[in-house]
């Protein structure tokens, strides 16, 4: 019987052994992550010695690197040269962020299947079809022709490239051994795809076919009424109204009306594919903070700069903190994991940081093809011949490849949207992110620059997605720069579809880059952006006619220009600033309308609660959550009906809209259900909505009580990239703030990077980011800023001269040594 157990034992191991090493389909192999010699045991961190000097020899250096890390893991670089210097944070931004860069690299690429399986596959065509790939290689032949950024991509790639060469399995971070596969080497193309990812992220929407729907259902008086090109009640721009424009503007193209096209062609008519080209509505959260104060609005005698990008909240950071060295660059900041140099900053003479634009760079055409071959469009009076690129995705579990053909015209990559109704099948896409150039030597430039003219030129290099460049530098100066490649586009080119077969609608040149808007030391001693407007409508160009609502930058140039005597204190608050200037515009009358309302106690309770509201975004209010809940009803309400119930998707008016009409329109007949028999008032669908508000929160965490506190119903939460590994995410959160608040977290999003600048002889800088330099959840650094992040506080940055400058803070050495 002893012996029967031995055999049935035997065989159970066996099979289990053999079971636990093979995949499944697309899940990988449990064995290896589970042994102890080779799996996620082996990812455990210890603190850094203090004391502690490791000597590494790797092939491709050319002299010695020295790099120092602080007791927050942010590794100081010191490099003999500049190529040195990039291998050494190629090297040590792997080390800390490998499984990061593979993963953004692979959605870039449209490569996620490889890895992920099946389910991943419309992720990856999505990818293929707005023609990442034709971008990122368009860019990396304008970056590997200049010596500057040739040398930084390639001494970045041969340092992430010997982290790599020296990882045994055991090393692997843990994703890649949950996922079951190993790092590949890295290259140049690389960065270019993380590049594009963020232009996707920042200037990768459409909203024309929406659009298009409003205008073929109401008409343009309609559309002229409700969706204007520059708000209605209130707007502080990024540049300051009043600014004089002091150039001589190129004349602007005109609009030809549209050639009628002939929608009978059989292969016009066939079932959309689908490719995710109508994106959900722009998200609030989306966006960043940055401004500077003049000498004379400081204590410190110098300028003051702040920056806070808001973008998704994830572990781990988007950001990765590192001090670069070498005998021409002296920079401190932060880089985006996967990119050589760094992005928002400061040296020993300048600050910068920057905020989204929101130009109007993402444009569908409706093609006409000759025949089902797509092998000619109809442009300009004749045929003209598609060009067609291959894509080939390899899908984990599957024994073929994926492949597609995408067509291309000289707008862009072809794609069939996916339109409910199918009335637009082919659409070409006109984006910014496929334009040739090299934004890259941008912030090369920066990282080096020492005055406001190395700014000046630095930003003419720069393509996309725009940004808002603030500026700060030792000889007083403040400036901001509305910079990119913006097209050159009649008025409210894009705001609907465009006919890709009339040459009118093409994009017919660049606004000159002197001519975008910018200022320098405007009277007022301070400058900022907050995704708002960039200018008043003096402006002679089009850039575009939908931006971030206005409260966040009205509510920082209000405490910006009573401010006096700052410091990095007082833009460090001003970052955490919580108060709601859209309740402060809107709350009033809704109360008013509220107090002749029948209410019953608990409504008169919550009333009250609204009233004696300082309109503060606080983590411990009550009113906060009753009015962010009251809001999109109320706006619901008023809108759904027309905007909302049709099976052609449609844009709804804006939040300025929508606050116009009720403060100063309030006989409007779109506060009208048309639904209804009866004629409702905008009373009605105040009080309707209120009351709507307030039951669905009672539904979902009972009466009104402490559990209503904002921070609790927002409920801020940082997960990890993987967005499944619940385990590795974040714990709670207790936040204020909100979308429109200067402090804008929410759920998912919010300031990933604060960093405040006092310029001066010796630069004093402080900054976070929500997590750590790490990403792997077993280290030490994983998690070690989140709680200084939560509270609104900010490390002082550590900024060395020398590797061998005292400093309590500095911890362990590391030397590179060419082997």
């Amino acid at each position: 019987m002893k012996f029967v157990k031995a055999i049935i034992s035997l065989i159970v191991t066996g099979t289990l052994i053999y079971a636990l090493n093979r995949p499944l389909g697309p899940v990988p192999a449990l064995g290896p992550f589970l042994s102890p010699f080779t799996g996620f045991w082996q990812n455990g961190e210890e603190p850094a010695d203090p004391k502690s000097k490791q000597v590494l020899k790797l092939a491709g250096l050319k002299d010695e690197v020295t790099i120092r890390f602080d007791d927050t893991g942010v590794p100081h670089i010191f490099a003999k040269n500049d190529f040195d210097l990039f291998y050494a944070q190629g090297y040590i931004t792997a080390k800390d962020r490998l499984w990061q860069m593979d993963l953004q690299t692979r959605a870039a690429a449209g490569r996620l299947s490889e890895i992920l399986g099946e389910v991943t596959l419309p992720l990856d065509q999505q990818s293929r079809r707005l023609g990442m790939g034709y971008g990122a290689e368009a860019n990396l032949k304008m970056a590997m022709s200049d010596p500057h950024s040739s040398e930084a991509l390639l001494g970045y790639t041969a340092g992430v490239n010997a982290y790599i060469s020296q990882l045994a399995p055991k090393d692997y971070p843990v994703e890649f051994k949950l996922l079951g596969y190993k790092p590949e080497p890295w290259q140049p193309i690389n960065t270019m795809y993380m590049l594009e990812q963020m232009t996707l992220t920042l200037a990768g929407r459409s909203n024309e076919i929406n659009m298009s729907n409003v205008l073929k259902k109401y008409g343009k008086d309609v559309v002229d009424q409700l969706f204007p090109d520059y708000p209605m009640l209130q707007e502080s721009p990024t540049i300051p109204v009043g600014t004089k424009w002091d150039f001589n503007p190129l004349p602007i193209p005109r609009e030809i009306a549209e050639l009628e096209t002939d929608d009978s062609i059989s292969y016009n008519q066939r079932k959309p594919a689908g490719t995710l080209l109508e994106r959900q509505p722009k998200e609030e959260g989306i966006g960043s903070n940055n401004w500077a104060v003049g000498a004379e609005k400081s204590v410190t005698g110098y300028p003051i700069l702040a920056n806070d990008p808001h973008l998704d909240l994830s572990l781990p950071s988007i950001w990765y903190q590192v001090q670069l060295h070498s005998p021409d660059m002296n920079v401190y900041g932060v880089s985006l994991p996967g990119i050589p140099s760094i992005i928002i900053g400061f040296n020993q003479n300048v600050a910068w940081g920057v905020t989204n634009v929101d130009a109007d760079v993402f444009d569908l055409y409706k093609i006409k093809f000759k025949d089902e071959s797509r092998n000619f469009y109809w442009h300009g009076d004749q045929w003209k011949p598609t060009r067609k690129r291959k894509e080939v995705i390899q899908v984990k579990g599957r024994l073929m490849p994926f492949e597609e053909e995408i067509v291309y015209t000289h707008h862009g990559p072809v794609t069939d949207s996916d339109d409910k109704a199918g009335k637009f099948p082919n659409l070409a896409i006109r984006w910014i992110g496929h334009e040739p150039g090299n934004s890259f030597i941008t912030f090369y430039e920066l990282n080096k620059a020492k005055n406001y003219e190395d700014y000046r030129l630095a930003l003419t290099k720069y393509v996309g997605p725009a940004q808002n460049f603030v500026f700060a530098d030792n000889s007083k100066n403040i400036a901001i720069t509305v910079n990119g490649k913006i097209p050159l586009k009649y008025k409210e080119q894009g705001k609907f579809l465009l006919d890709g077969t009339n040459p009118s609608h093409d994009w017919n040149g660049w606004i000159p880059a002197d001519q975008n808007p910018f200022v320098k030391n405007p009277p007022r001693g301070f400058v900022s952006s907050a995704n708002q407007s960039s200018t008043d409508p003096s402006y002679p160009y089009y850039i575009n006619w939908s931006f971030a609502p206005s409260e966040r930058g009205i509510r920082i140039n209000e405490r910006l220009d009573a401010m006096s005597n700052a410091n990095a204190d007082s833009l460090r608050m001003l970052q955490n600033d919580n108060f709601s200037v859209l309740a402060r515009t809107i709350l009033p009358k809704l109360l008013d309308i509220l107090h002749v309302t029948a209410l019953n106690p608990a409504q008169k309770a919550a009333k009250i609660t609204l009233s004696n509201w300082n309109y503060q975004n606080a983590p411990e209010s009550v009113a906060t959550t009753i009015f962010e809940e009251w809001m999109p009803m109320l706006r619901g309400a008023i809108w759904d009906d027309e905007f909302g119930s049709d099976p052609e998707p449609m844009d709804i008016p804006s939040r300025d809209r929508t606050l116009y009409m009720i403060l100063k329109q309030p006989d409007e007949k779109w506060f009208d259900n048309i639904y209804t028999p009866q004629k409702e008032t905008l009373s009605e669908i105040v009080s309707g909505s209120f009351k709507a508000a307030l039951d669905s929160l009672v539904a979902r965490h009972g009466s009104m009580s402490p559990a209503w506190q904002w921070s609790k119903i927002k409920a801020t939460e940082i997960r990890h990239l993987s967005r499944s590994l619940k385990p590795f995410n974040a714990p709670p959160l207790t936040t204020g703030g909100g979308s429109s608040i200067v402090n804008a977290t929410t759920k998912r999003k919010g300031p990933s990077w604060r960093m405040v600048v006092e310029l001066g002889p010796t630069p004093r800088a402080y900054g976070i980011y929500p997590g750590g330099q790490s990403g792997n959840p077993g280290s030490p650094y994983y998690l070690n800023l989140l709680k200084k992040w939560e509270h609104g506080e900010l490390n002082e940055l550590i900024f060395l001269n020398s590797p061998d400058q005292v400093n309590p803070h500095l911890t362990s050495r590391v030397i590179l040594q060419k082997n």
